[in-house]
């Protein structure tokens, strides 16, 4: 009997082995993985430094822990070259696999600047374990950090590098942090919060060059700015993988596609996690990886399941100024309605009905978060 295949050893794809497990103890299945199939929190990466933790620490169950754990086979280091959806098939660095069925846990990766390869070899980008341990490596004794992106991780790593005793320059050509996710009033907010705990803010402004200078860098902003460095690490965003499938039978959009059963165009092939758009939503965030998993587990073992989503707020993590974000669905039309007080802001957005459909929280306000979720009609489903 062939095997139940999952490409990816980050939170999807073990999250999909241990629900599976759950529902079916014997029937074959492996896990492939370019990388050493460590088990670890991916959001702790952004906020190791206020924990404490050294990355000997981030880490909490080995490969063969994990394997041991799921009752299945984990391949190290191995990389999947091509999928055969005819032949069902893999492709890899160390010979063919074949398959019964298949999930696709691939994660997404950073966007790159188009910056020369010269200015490219100066910069650093955290999307995994191996990535942040280069990082943190390279960050050690320095004092000057550039952070480009003021998204979501741009601003975590911010907020963490300073509390660890940096000095943090952040560019971005937004006029405010986070500004794909909270409105302008909430986003000015967190950058107030933020400016005074010590983050240096560039904004506005996009970044032409890169140059070495000595042991640190010169980053030349479109501006006409040059600021100074010792380290700089790039966040500018993150893009579902979906080079896997290009070629195949299965379909991808913005990411893989997959419906509600998170099934792709082939029957027999699954996508959860960074790299699949779901019923054409993308949602590059922790909350849906659960129910996602238990949908795909249960598929996988025969029954027949459709992922819900409900509202799934956005934490922040930024504790210099704690904000909650829960983004309207893209199309809803409404407005923003902002209220602050001494103990933070809060920023509702209601459609033409009055309907509640995104909130956006700094402060003490983000206490509101559960309750103001559940008041919202499903996202998904």
């Amino acid at each position: 009997m062939d095997p139940i295949v999952i490409v990816g050893s980050g939170l999807a794809g073990y999250s999909v082995a241990r629900e599976f497990r759950k529902r079916n103890k014997t029937d074959p299945l492996v896990v492939v993985t370019a990388d050493d199939g460590q088990f670890y929190s991916k959001p702790t990466l952004s906020e190791a430094f206020r924990l404490g933790a050294q990355v000997s620490e981030l880490a909490s169950r080995s490969a063969d822990g994990m394997a041991a754990q799921i009752k299945a086979e984990v391949l190290t280091e191995t990389r999947v070259r091509h999928i055969d959806t005819a032949t069902r098939s893999l492709l890899t660095t160390h010979g063919t696999i074949a398959y019964s069925q298949l999930v696709l846990a691939l994660g997404a990766e950073p966007v790159r600047l188009p910056l020369a390869p010269a200015s490219l070899e100066t910069v650093f980008a955290v999307n995994d374990l191996s990535d942040y341990a280069r990082f943190r490596a390279a960050a050690h004794g320095k004092k000057v950090v550039a952070i480009l992106g003021a998204g979501l991780i741009g601003c975590e790593f911010a907020n963490d590098m300073v509390h660890a005793g940096y000095r943090v320059k952040v560019i971005d050509i937004a006029a405010a942090p986070l500004n794909r996710l909270l409105p302008s009033a909430n986003g000015q907010f967190l950058l107030n919060a933020l400016r005074q705990a010590g983050v240096d803010w560039h904004l506005g402004t996009g970044v032409s060059t890169i140059e070495r200078d000595g042991d640190g860098v010169v980053i030349r902003c479109t501006n006409g700015d040059a600021l100074e460095a010792d380290i700089v690490l790039s966040a500018i965003g993150l893009k579902p993988r979906t080079a896997l499938v290009q070629g195949t039978s299965i379909r991808a959009s913005h990411g893989i596609s997959v419906d509600l059963s998170l099934r792709t165009s082939d029957p027999r092939v699954f996508a959860l996690g960074d790299c699949a758009e779901v019923d054409g939503l993308w949602l590059p965030y922790i909350a849906p990886i659960g129910p996602a998993a238990r949908v795909v587990a249960s598929n996988l073992a025969g029954d027949a399941a459709l992922v819900r989503y409900s509202a799934m707020p956005v934490i922040v993590k930024t504790p210099a100024c704690p904000t909650v974000v829960c983004p309207p669905p893209l199309g809803v039309e409404g407005e923003w309605n902002t209220e602050s007080d001494d103990s933070g802001m809060q920023s509702l957005f209601r459609d033409g009905t009055g309907l509640l459909r995104g909130f956006a929280l700094n402060g003490a306000h983000t206490e509101r978060a559960s309750t103001l979720a559940l008041s919202m009609p499903m996202l998904l489903g």
